[in-house]
């Protein structure tokens, strides 16, 4: 075959593509060549090289305050999480604040591993039920396997399919022969814009997340409103890989109903947990 590739990977990467295929919490088919625990172990070897630069300059985490609250904040997800997705109860849930004034951004990992860029907190200056839409938005992209789904389209791609061969028997070696190019897809799943299918999921997801974990729906619209007045001249980081924020509000403002009684409900057993605590404290 003097074009393309050889039959017998052409007919292996047909097999592949009919037989990886996966559901989305949404309900959506997936394409899934590559297992979910792969993407979690690729990310955590991504996660640890792409913080490293900014632990060696003392940029990470260097507000103990605003580290706090991002953390309490994410806490919340993070247990509602767990609640809806068993699976997740494995993953090792961790956030970090980069000091990066300038980048607006913030992002989530296979397997739970997150950070937030000090330039969206400084920026858009988010309220706690804002920045909880933020994360929450982001936390979905690895609830519904976004990054193995972007590390398996690139697989199948004309470019990424040569690989495919290797990708299978590194599989069968606990991923040992492709972890450095497995790692660095993991970092481009991040960091390379998600269709915009993949961001409505996560929109939907991520703001039932937070409803559940008894933050304001109605944030997820003032959020956004506050990403369109920071864009000014040119966009912010996570618009690059967003939808414009015009067409987000309106998506938001249309699940905002569906998610108001969800909120009240939290609120509701926020304030129980309240009063049992109180309570508790002060049994003799």
């Amino acid at each position: 075959m003097k074009n393309g590739l050889p039959r017998y990977l052409t007919g292996l990467l047909l097999a592949l593509l009919l037989a990886a295929c996966a559901t989305s919490p949404t309900g959506r088919r997936q394409l899934m060549l590559v297992p979910e625990d792969m993407a979690i172990q690729q990310s955590a070897q991504a996660y640890v090289a792409m913080l490293a630069p900014y632990k060696k300059e003392q940029k990470l985490d260097p507000d103990p305050e605003v580290t706090q609250r991002v953390r309490r904040i994410t806490d919340r997800l993070v247990a509602v999480a767990k609640q809806m997705y068993p699976r997740t109860r494995d993953w090792d849930w961790q956030v970090h604040v980069i000091d990066d004034p300038e980048t607006v951004n913030a992002w989530c990992m296979a397997g739970g591993r997150m950070a937030v860029y000090s330039g969206l907190l400084k920026k858009v200056k988010p309220t706690d039920d804002e920045l909880a839409q933020v994360m929450g938005h982001e936390i979905a992209h690895a609830l519904a396997n976004h990054v193995a789904e972007q590390m398996s389209v690139a697989m199948a791609s004309a470019i990424g399919a040569t690989v495919v061969g290797s990708a299978i028997a590194a599989k069968h070696e606990h991923y040992g022969l492709a972890l450095t190019g497995a790692a660095l897809a993991a970092k481009l799943a991040i960091e390379l814009p998600n269709n915009r299918t993949q961001e409505a999921e996560a929109d939907r997801i991520g703001i039932e997340l937070a409803a559940r974990a008894g933050f304001d729906p109605r944030a997820a619209v003032t959020l956004w409103e506050k990403m369109a007045k920071v864009s000014g001249d040119g966009p912010p980081e996570i618009l690059s890989t967003h939808p414009a924020p015009a067409h987000r509000m309106e998506a938001m403002r249309k699940l905002v109903p569906q998610m108001m009684p969800l909120y009240e409900q939290a609120l509701r057993r926020l304030q129980l947990e309240g009063r049992g605590r109180e309570e508790g404290v002060s049994r003799p």
